[in-house]
């Protein structure tokens, strides 16, 4: 017998502000005051964001803010990774389901927007070809199933296809010292994320083992790292990784990266350890009734529900990572607030602290909200908290 779901209730904007906001005499006056103060707090922020503040030196060194120092003969290759990117993501978008396919709408619209803005008119040719890339990569790829295994695999060979299109080779290579602004800040994200993922999965299944080497030394690792900051680590790296392995010469760039990846995956482990502990007995029980191995409930039974139980945690470490590479600009990297730093002391834009430092914030809000929006698509989809 088909279930019937109980209609849905549309009570409208002005229903909702009725029933939470004008209910009765005392929320009236809460929301009257809490109104005023808002007003009072605002006004004077609107006033110099509209009156006072001097935006031109945003778009000015706009160009900074994106790659730092990066070559400007040599920025053919951050177009190319980008192209690249709008590829795969049109492709993903077009074999998988509508949540991928949100996502590349507004990058498409995010290159839409930069189109618009008064770059040079190559600059914004390159950005209305990337939404056409973006375009013509999903429509390609719109019911081709067939074509997951290949996708797939793109994406993990794309990693050090972008790497050497970045670096470069021979002559022409573009040292790591030179990589800076967003472009740093997304590939320390994007290397600590996918890496500092696994890691944490292992460490958190290594500290749950049986055997008490393994769980004693996951454990003494990442109550370590836990009790350390962070900056601690990158400074760590900087300084006693030449000293200890003077034969390698590892860039600060690559340094960092390691830094940010072990910090991250000893918290991604305690992330997955909760998930973990959530996990019924029963669960473990059944896969061994039906002669599931050790690898086999871990892979098919125990870790997806466990990880499906911990999004919201996995997710917020994720974004705290993402904010954290701008410590970083301690070290010596010219990151995004690396290079916020170096254009309030450039002597043609001093005073400029509060605009240079709120375009910044801007840019990390964008990318956290980001990621906070489509983690709460996800927890919907998989229906997280509800079955």
């Amino acid at each position: 017998m088909e279930q019937i779901k109980p209609p849905t209730l549309t009570k409208g904007p002005v229903g909702w502000l009725k029933e939470n906001l004008f209910n009765t005499w005392y929320n009236v006056l809460l929301t009257g005051i809490a109104l005023v103060l808002l007003f009072l707090g605002f006004k004077g922020f609107l006033t110099w964001a509209f009156t006072e503040a001097k935006w031109n030196v945003i778009p000015a060194n706009l160009q900074l803010f994106a790659v730092g120092s990066y070559p400007r003969d040599q920025i053919w290759r951050v177009w190319s990774v980008i192209y690249v990117l709008a590829v795969l993501i049109g492709l993903s978008a077009g074999i998988w389901g509508s949540l991928v396919r949100r996502f590349a709408f507004i990058l498409g619209g995010v290159f839409f927007l930069c189109a618009v803005i008064p770059f040079e008119l190559s600059t914004r040719g390159l950005f209305l070809g990337a939404v056409a890339v973006i375009g013509g990569a999903l429509f390609l790829g719109r019911g081709r199933k067939n074509l997951r295994r290949w996708i797939l695999a793109g994406w993990l060979l794309s990693f050090p296809v972008i790497m050497m299109l970045l670096r470069g080779f021979g002559e022409n290579a573009v040292l790591t010292s030179n990589w800076g602004g967003l472009l740093l800040t997304l590939i320390l994200a994007v290397v600590g994320i996918v890496v500092s993922f696994p890691l944490g999965v292992f460490l958190a299944l290594c500290r749950q083992s049986k055997l008490p080497a393994i769980r004693w030394i996951s454990t003494t690792y990442i109550e370590t790292v836990r009790g350390v900051p962070l900056i601690t680590i990158l400074f760590m790296g900087s300084i006693l990784i030449p000293i200890f392995i003077p034969d390698f010469n590892i860039n600060q760039v690559l340094r960092m990266m390691i830094g940010i990846t072990l910090f991250s995956a000893a918290y991604m482990a305690e992330n997955v350890r909760g998930g973990l502990q959530a996990i019924p007995t029963g669960q473990y029980e059944a896969a061994q009734a039906v002669g599931l191995n050790y690898v086999q409930t871990m892979l098919f039974i125990v870790l997806p529900q466990a990880l499906r139980s911990v999004i919201p945690a996995i997710v917020g470490q994720f974004i705290a990572l993402f904010k954290d590479t701008s410590l970083v600009a301690i070290i010596g990297l010219v990151d995004l607030l690396g290079v916020a730093k170096s254009v309030i002391a450039d002597p043609n834009w001093l005073g400029l602290q509060a605009e240079v430092y709120l375009f910044a914030a801007i840019i990390y809000f964008v990318f956290s909200y980001t990621m906070s929006y489509f983690s709460q698509e996800v927890e919907t989809t998989l229906g997280v908290g509800q079955n």
